[in-house]
């Protein structure tokens, strides 16, 4: 078995590429991993060195949007994960371009490059951002799409275009869609690692609005199983929830990362909420469930271990906050998910 991980060097791709080739999947043990990355800002190098002397990995550092590219690399892969993607939605206020590139066009040259290399299986990772936002109850897999976000219009793009080459081409493509993630090696842009880092440095962390935004949470080592579970029982052109195991708000969430990091409330600065903030996503993961998906990794249990990962590994995190003033970046409720960083190519 050969796959293909686009996008492997960010944080939820790369958390797979570590699983898979610690043996962490059964019956993939001897598979071997081929992984794509742009190695954008997001993505990381160093997210790989745990696996980087096995012989079954290969790295190629190169953009999903490079037709070329993947014309010479794909033949002889039998299976595609893609979690290459623009992902950062306050990015994605200040600039749509790079993230139409990278989920909508870089998506449609991907499934074009594994159709005429006969590439038998694929797998699109989404966000449940596609939706919009819902009141209550939770989104069906055949709920409409209404993005609200830049960000999430580009990514209901490319699943169209995942779905269309399904249906249109016969390609064995399926669509996961998870809620928000968490985890080790998580760039720290995204609100829980930012948080956590900013009050190991004795610095405040930014809330936004009221607080009262709702999202679930997954830790990174379930979502990947879901992934894992639809790349060998999902149906082409199927789409599947992956849903965690705690509903928040951004009040709660902020709550429990001062507890586990010793903080008071004082270390809380409220900021104006951000351009279109969605108030509430929920999915409904029945489908996946039937497939006998269940996340393992309770909340709490998930969050303290995942603060003491980065009061373990500042030499990873210090580096990636340098660049402009600490903590001046995302706020709380804007961390998202699946996955990754830039957009295509070796490791993120």
């Amino acid at each position: 078995m050969r796959i293909l991980v686009t996008g492997g060097a960010g944080f939820i791709g790369s958390h797979y590429v570590r699983t898979l080739l610690s043996g962490g999947y059964p019956r993939y043990e001897q598979a071997t991993v081929t992984v794509l990355d742009k190695l954008t800002y997001a993505g990381n190098l160093a997210n790989l060195d745990p696996v980087a002397g096995n012989p079954r990995l290969r790295f190629v550092q190169g953009d999903i949007c490079d037709a070329s590219l993947l014309a010479s690399l794909l033949p002889g892969h039998d299976a595609v994960l893609n979690f290459a993607a623009e992902t950062h939605v306050d990015r994605s206020i200040d600039g749509a371009s790079d993230f139409v590139a990278a989920n909508v066009v870089g998506v449609q040259v991907l499934l074009q490059a594994c159709l005429d290399a006969g590439v038998g299986r694929v797998v699109q990772v989404s966000t449940d951002e596609v939706y919009g936002s819902i009141a209550e109850g939770s989104w069906a897999e055949d709920a409409p799409l209404e993005p609200n976000s830049p960000y999430s219009a580009a990514k209901a793009g490319g699943d169209l275009m995942a779905r269309a080459y399904a249906r249109t081409h016969g390609l064995n493509v399926s669509i996961t869609r998870c809620c928000n993630n968490y985890g080790p090696y998580q760039y720290p842009e995204k609100v829980i690692p930012l948080f956590v880092t900013n009050l190991l440095d004795g610095l405040t962390v930014p809330l936004y609005g009221d607080g009262g935004n709702v999202r679930d949470w997954i830790h990174v080592d379930d979502h990947c199983r879901g992934i894992q579970l639809v790349l060998e029982r999902g149906t082409a052109a199927g789409v599947y929830h992956i849903n965690g195991d705690a509903e928040l708000t951004n009040l709660e969430l902020t709550r429990a990362i001062l507890e586990h990091c010793g903080a008071g409330w004082d270390m809380v600065t409220p900021v104006a909420d951000r351009k279109g903030h969605d108030r509430r996503y929920s999915l409904d993961d029945r489908a996946l469930r039937a497939l006998g998906y269940a996340p393992r990794i309770p909340f709490a249990d998930g969050l303290a271990a995942t603060v003491r990962w980065y009061a373990d590994h500042r030499p990873w995190w210090e580096p990636l906050k340098r660049p402009g003033p600490v903590g001046s970046g995302p706020v709380a409720g804007s961390g998202r998910e699946p996955e990754t960083a830039g957009q295509g190519g070796p490791a993120r």
